[in-house]
């Protein structure tokens, strides 16, 4: 894979979200397969008990009980006290946490700016549908986060946030610090792992959490993505460039074929370089190992109940939201 290509970064909110985009996203909302007791009302359907217009149940009076949620019809009838239960709507809250580290900096299209992309069409629809959305930005360099927002109003907060806080950190939005310098906060978030583990420590309540990394991580993403159960609906959105996918299709910047035969590499995550021989074996060799990787993914995700997307680069991130993760249930 091309460790750098030369794609424009998005530099304002429209080249994170089109208004055509926006304006479908209008129409749809988040999805959990799990219900949450939210902290504000809002258009979620809770377990709580509450005031709504949707009917669940009914249950029979007891002293104290407020006489307007009498059923008079049911007590015409049987001569009896019966209170009607109606399904409290509570918020939601929507955690998007994006890898910005020098791996997703990479690829033709760059994963980075599919990811940043994916992360403000998410956030949009929390946004719109007045959850509340915490955003979350991780690199080499630490962890960065945007405080609970709500409603339309947050959608240019959510914005800024997105193209200051994922490059390389050279932003100024909060940090997540750990009680000691800001040095040792920085080597402790220099891995995936520490960076998750970390912002499984701070981050509060339940909810849906989406991830949005390539999971190519030198230390194995084990570790870091055994701590995002805890209650929370998770969804990891592993962003590829379709030249990882298929080293053959891969292109060099002027939209011809990757050269087969002697390279130097260099690993973009720990700066190491090999030299190695590209040819139709070693391409097969990789395919086999991409596949089984891919598969031993799948199925830790699966094993603990993580829905698991995979995006390509390249694709349509209208397409990918109002078609994949609808027919998916992760939006409807």
């Amino acid at each position: 894979m091309l460790a750098s290509v030369s794609t424009r970064a998005p530099q304002t909110i429209n080249d994170l979200i089109s208004p055509q985009l926006a304006a479908a996203l209008d129409r749809l909302d988040l999805s959990s397969r799990k219900t949450f007791a939210g902290k504000l009302q809002g258009e979620r359907r809770s377990k709580a008990r509450g005031r709504s217009v949707e009917f669940e149940d009914y249950r029979q009076y007891v002293a104290g009980d407020d006489l307007r949620h009498v059923d008079w019809n049911v007590f015409a009838r049987l001569d009896r006290f019966f209170i009607k239960i109606f399904l409290e709507e509570q918020d939601l809250a929507l955690h998007i946490a994006i890898d910005a580290s020098r791996s997703m900096d990479a690829g033709n299209p760059n994963k980075l700016i599919q990811a940043q992309r994916i992360a403000m069409a998410m956030a949009y629809l929390g946004l719109v549908n007045n959850n509340r959305v915490v955003l979350w930005a991780f690199d080499e360099s630490g962890l960065r986060y945007l405080p609970p927002t709500r409603g339309r109003t947050g959608v240019r907060v959510a914005a800024k946030f997105i193209l200051e806080q994922t490059r390389g950190g050279a932003g100024a939005g909060p940090r997540v610090e750990t009680g000691q310098t800001q040095a040792s906060a920085i080597t402790l978030f220099s891995t995936f792992t520490g960076a998750i583990k970390r912002l499984a420590q701070v981050r509060t309540g339940k909810g849906v959490f989406v991830l949005l990394s390539d999971l190519l991580v030198p230390e194995g993403y084990e570790q870091g993505l055994s701590l995002l159960n805890g209650g929370w609906d998770t969804t990891i959105m592993q962003v590829l460039a379709p030249g990882e996918i298929d080293p053959g299709t891969e292109l060099d910047g002027s939209g011809g074929r990757i050269v087969i035969g002697d390279l130097r590499l260099t690993d973009a995550e720990t700066g190491r370089a090999a030299e190695v021989t590209v040819n139709g074996d070693l391409l097969r060799r990789y395919l086999r190992k991409f596949e089984e990787y891919q598969a031993n993914l799948t199925a830790y995700l699966t094993a603990r109940g993580i829905t698991h997307v995979v995006v390509r680069s390249d694709a349509d991130v209208g397409g990918l939201l109002l078609g994949d993760l609808r027919r998916r249930g992760i939006v409807r």
